[in-house]
């Protein structure tokens, strides 16, 4: 009975968030006045009243962004990544995930990042990931058993990085189409993306683009090379012309904040026909490491102020990595809500942490969840219960030389030229100084909350 039960129940949601995704905000309304009278999980009854109380206004911003989504977007693809991202990987997976968790003793993520090569076509100054051979690939098999063991954890979102994933676009292609319930995510420099691959991503329907862009054309062919910004441009208008969701990475530092959270910035994004923002932070690993490039902590609450001004007034889906422990109860990394599997295949607990203490090539996806790395990661979390400074890294540098210590971990870069002691020192001043600003933040939220 319980089996019949939550079978219907599947499909009852699925066939709902199918007819949602074909109407218009209009019908949207009374779908959810439907759907409130389903049985579900709290937190999901929250997400549901959360949506509802957005819709409430037809002038919001979330109204319109929504309105843009259904209207624009290839309904196969509207479809395809609605089922995979809302049905999949929420309200079926995260349940899954939480039962699996509790029966192995460790965390099971809601998503994971893995490189399929490190090659890349670019050379882009201070690449997170430029510290590795450039050489080394997953081959399909390896991803193709991944992919399936995540399925098996209740995993149903992917993302990709590199490298350039795209180097890899007719295997990446083969392994949407095999496992066409999970939703595929690519952190893209967007050079790569012709015609013949756009005409296959709507094809299979399940994946969708980040590109990465550093700010305007000036400032990202400084760092990416010339005419670099011209041709992710290009691309854009390819993937919106075959109705395909996409949206951008990009990474403030000393040099591009303002111009990355100026209001002229985030408006060329909608009007490109982008969805969804990823804004990361500088940090000082990979290649050409230098500490006085990142940005200031008066410059990152800055951004974290202009973040949530967007939310509230653009059509846009802003997330900031570091700005948002808020929201995530601290760092998600280590295994809790995502890890990486970088292309050489050591399971690293962040694509910004390069240790590792085994390799996918040699584990099931299972145990590498259980590894003694993730296990001293998840130990620690969150680590500092002010949730503005919830990173390992550059927030409490003191915790990654406890976690590599503990876990005997091993580096992952080519050239790992400062043990965790050395960073963590480097990384100090910086943490000290964030940390004035992000307690005072931290208390005037507090406060906020209580009242």
């Amino acid at each position: 009975m319980d089996l019949a039960r939550t079978y219907l129940g599947e499909k009852v949601v699925s066939q709902g968030v199918k007819y949602l995704l074909s109407r218009d905000m209009d019908d949207i309304g009374k779908l959810i006045s439907w759907a409130e009278k389903l049985p579900m999980p709290a937190h999901q009854r929250e997400d549901l009243k959360a949506v509802s109380k957005f819709l409430e206004d037809k002038n919001s911003n979330w109204y319109k962004l929504g309105q843009r989504i259904l209207l624009e977007t290839d309904p196969k693809v509207k479809e395809k990544l609605g089922l995979n991202f809302f049905v999949n990987a929420n309200f079926l997976g995260v349940p899954k995930q939480q039962k699996m968790a509790k029966e192995l003793g460790y965390s099971v993520p809601w998503a994971i990042l893995i490189d399929p090569t490190e090659r890349c076509n670019l050379n882009c100054i201070g690449c997170w990931a430029g510290d590795y051979s450039r050489h080394e690939e997953l081959d399909f098999d390896t991803l193709d058993r991944v992919f399936t063991e995540c399925e098996e954890l209740g995993i149903y979102f992917i993302i990709m990085s590199g490298g350039e994933p795209t180097m890899r676009k007719k295997d990446i292609i083969k392994l949407a189409e095999k496992h066409p319930s999970q939703a595929f995510l690519l952190f893209t420099n967007g050079t790569l993306v012709d015609d013949e691959f756009v005409a296959e991503m709507k094809r299979v329907g399940n994946i969708t683009l980040a590109f990465s862009i550093e700010g305007f054309e000036e400032t990202t062919d400084a760092r990416r090379g010339k005419g670099t910004f011209k041709k992710v441009m290009e691309a854009m208008d390819r993937m919106r012309k075959a109705g395909l969701i996409y949206g951008v990475s990009v990474t403030y530092n000393r040099n591009n904040t303002e111009e990355l959270a100026s209001e002229e910035f985030v408006d060329m994004l909608v009007d490109k026909g982008v969805v969804y923002a990823w804004y990361f932070t500088y940090i000082p690993v990979g290649k050409d490491v230098d500490v006085d490039l990142m940005a200031t902590p008066e410059q990152r609450a800055y951004m974290y102020e202009k973040v949530l001004e967007y939310r509230r007034t653009k059509p846009i889906f802003i997330m900031d990595f570091w700005n948002d422990g808020e929201a995530s109860n601290g760092c998600i990394a280590g295994g809790k809500r995502y890890l990486h599997i970088n292309a050489r295949g050591d399971v690293e607990p962040c694509a910004f942490v390069h240790y590792a203490s085994c390799n996918i090539k040699d584990v099931s996806l299972k145990e590498a969840l259980g590894s003694p790395l993730m296990r001293a990661y998840q130990k620690r979390q969150p680590f500092n219960m002010n949730h503005h400074r919830p990173c390992p890294l550059i927030d409490n540098p003191e915790m990654m030389v406890e976690i590599v210590k503990e876990s005997g971990a091993y580096p992952t870069q080519l050239n790992p030229d400062e043990t965790p002691e050395e960073f963590a020192e480097k990384l100090t001043p910086y943490a000290q100084k964030w940390g004035q600003i992000a307690d005072e933040k931290w208390s005037k939220s507090s406060v906020a909350n209580v009242k």
